[in-house]
């Protein structure tokens, strides 16, 4: 990624720098030289032409990271608002997801990577499992090497199982093409455990491990992913400090020992979880376990596309439950055990550790890469006072508080707007791809699919159709 010709240096803000001590610079400046952060302090001396950009009255934080974000259903944005899982699994797994075009999973990603760097998402796990060809893939790409921000893609097709495509000419060949020569920030693959005694997925494993990637998985969501799937993950040496385990919200102490042992990560998308059923947002679990949490926000077909309302939700979830257990036992919570200051470690520093980038990203220290976001509003009554600096990036600020982006020195957005970014040009792709997809459906199953009747149980038995496999008798027979 090219930098700036000249330094740029944010004068007077109030910087949060995230960085182990968690050092806040009142009027402070952050000075960028190339694409690296040159020096942080009060009143720096920069190099003659320097670039400034005011941050009085604003706030100076990271980039955030998004590690769990399935791009490619952006085009049908807030379509599965009223949805449970189960309609999300029969729309995208089994019916309609299979309609998608390598120009639709474009389109999708192209608007998600857009927005993302609108909202100071500067890098995003892409958890692409749209991707049935090796077009759909490079169309995937294609998308993302377009938008000037840093992205990894997850590569994953729900419409085979893993171990088949992960072992496919064609999956290899793509993997020399785009991933091995090509501009993306990293690369993971992603697929899920349902808990098959046979395991098959073993193969898919081998597979990253030969490719040398990481594995992200959702874990612990309620109908489709169990302790079962953590434990033949675990027994057969596949849990590793750079896996991501995504919700983990219905798991057992078990399975959280076993994740806190291997120095595996958890993704949590808390709307996603509130909304959906995954499962209670499980970060008051992984508190207790020492396992370190990243934020995620999952997909627009339901929810927002940003770590503020992350954040926001994340915390209050956390809060809601230990009010909720101290009740429960006639007790009165009197000091939280989750901050503000948490949640936005966790969306900055807290990503950058899933993703092995904690070198390079996540905090405002001298070498790292100049990823940064200037929060300023000078328009907005609620942007004013800034008093607690983490409790006004959570409960207060929103996207568009959003100044100033920069990602690897460049400047992405600019007093509140995109800069280079062609969005008629994005608005009429993502146009198209819902026109097709209408005209496939059809007007009826259109609107029915808004508000879908909830299905047989027998139709969501699983959700996962490569694979024979029934976690009902699963369960029967490990019982045994």
């Amino acid at each position: 990624m090219s930098s700036s010709d000249r330094p740029v240096v944010f004068r007077n803000g109030l910087v949060i720098t995230m960085d182990d001590s968690h050092t806040v610079v009142p009027g402070g400046d952050v000075l960028v030289v190339g694409d690296k952060i040159e020096r942080i302090g009060t009143g720096l001396d920069v190099p003659e032409g320097t670039e400034e950009i005011d941050a009085s009255g604003g706030i100076v934080m990271p980039g955030m990271i998004d590690t769990h974000r399935h791009m490619w259903q952006t085009a049908m944005r807030g379509y599965g608002a009223d949805w449970t899982l189960t309609q999300y699994f029969v729309w995208y797994y089994l019916e309609s997801g299979k309609l998608f075009r390598p120009e639709d999973i474009f389109a999708g990603n192209l608007l998600s990577a857009i927005e993302a760097v609108d909202a100071g998402v500067t890098t995003s796990v892409d958890w692409s499992h749209g991707l049935q060809t090796p077009d759909h893939a490079d169309a995937a790409v294609d998308a993302l090497e377009s938008v000037p921000g840093r992205f990894i893609l997850a590569y994953g097709n729900i419409q085979q199982g893993p171990w088949e495509w992960t072992n496919s000419p064609g999956f290899r060949d793509f993997v020399r093409r785009r991933v091995d020569h090509g501009k993306l920030e990293g690369f993971q693959i992603a697929f899920d455990v349902p808990g098959d005694p046979a395991f098959p997925e073993k193969a898919a494993f081998e597979a990253a491990r030969e490719l040398g990637v990481p594995v992200n998985t959702h874990v612990g969501v309620w109908g489709a992913t169990n302790d079962n799937g953590v434990k033949m993950m675990h027994e057969n040496g596949f849990m590793t400090p750079e896996t991501i385990y995504v919700h983990a919200a219905t798991l057992t102490n078990d399975s959280y020992s076993r994740i806190a042992a291997t120095g595996g990560s958890v993704s949590v998308s808390t709307e996603s979880e509130q909304s959906a059923g995954q499962g209670y947002p499980p970060t008051w679990q992984l508190r207790k376990h020492g396992i370190p949490v990243s934020l995620s926000m999952d997909t627009s077909v339901w929810w927002s596309a940003d770590l503020f309302a992350a954040m926001r939700a994340t915390l209050s979830a956390d809060r809601s439950r230990e009010h909720m257990e101290a009740h429960g036992k006639q007790e009165t919570v009197t000091n939280h055990h989750l901050r503000a200051e948490n949640v936005v470690e966790f969306a900055t520093r807290g990503g950058a550790r899933a993703i092995g980038r904690d070198d390079k990203l996540g905090a405002l220290t001298p070498g790292r890469q100049a990823d940064i976001v200037l929060i300023k509003n000078d328009a907005s009554p609620a942007m004013f006072p800034i008093l607690n600096p983490y409790g006004h990036i959570v409960y207060q600020a929103n996207r568009a508080d959003v100044h100033t982006v920069m990602v690897g020195g460049n400047v992405v957005k600019r007093d509140g707007k995109l800069v280079g970014t062609d969005l008629a040009a994005a608005r009429a792709k993502v146009e198209a791809t819902v026109d097709h997809l209408r005209g496939e459906l059809g007007e009826e199953a259109w609107q029915r699919g808004m508000n879908p009747q909830i299905p047989d149980s027998e139709m969501f038995d699983n959700p996962y159709q490569y694979s024979d496999f029934e976690p009902g008798k699963t369960d029967e027979k490990l019982a045994e």
